[in-house]
């Protein structure tokens, strides 16, 4: 099955992963956040964790970058959306923890929108359960719609989900208007 029940697994895979991140980026400036689906408690998903690694000033990206290739991470870009930048696992790295939990790995400035809308997804996910709900099982019935095929999931969910993100967000930016 493509989607899966919620584990609270997912919320200790991350602050392993965590972990791991933070002892190749010692010394920089940046915070680590769980976003997406397994961020947010009893939301059925994906079992794979998304991070966000955010700086604060542009010339910590470089630092963060060569951290993460210590790491055994390659940068693969912003894949078309910008301020997001991509890094991947290499082929031949060897790093039991970061090569065993499946993981997305976004680095982002603390103004990227992306990341905004990461964040305010998943708060507003954890706050309402009546959105939550709504949420996973638009994620369940797009599932069976690509009969569990992972490419054709993300494709749908690229066409659908999407709209109903950008409306809770628009309303959670009308509600905050700090955001």
């Amino acid at each position: 099955m493509l989607i899966e029940k919620y584990t609270s697994k997912w919320m200790k895979d991350f602050e392993d992963l965590k972990r791991e991140i933070e002892s190749g980026l010692r010394g920089l400036d940046y915070r680590i956040e769980h976003v997406g689906s397994t961020a947010v408690s009893n939301l059925d998903a994906k079992p794979i964790i998304d991070i966000d690694i955010v700086y604060d000033n542009e010339s910590e990206f470089g630092k963060v970058k060569t951290g993460l290739i210590k790491l055994g991470y390659y940068h693969n870009g912003d894949q078309g959306i910008k301020k997001r930048e991509v890094f991947k696992r290499g082929e031949y790295s060897s790093n039991g923890l970061l090569d065993s939990i499946p993981h997305h790995l976004y680095v982002c400035p603390k103004d990227s929108e992306p990341l905004k809308r990461h964040i305010l997804m998943r708060d507003f996910l954890r706050k309402n359960d009546w959105a939550r709900i709504k949420y996973q099982d638009m994620k369940y019935e797009l599932a069976e719609k690509a009969n569990q095929d992972k490419r054709l999931y993300a494709e749908m969910k690229e066409l659908t989900v999407n709209g109903f993100i950008d409306e809770i967000i628009e309303k959670e930016k009308v509600n905050s208007p700090n955001v």
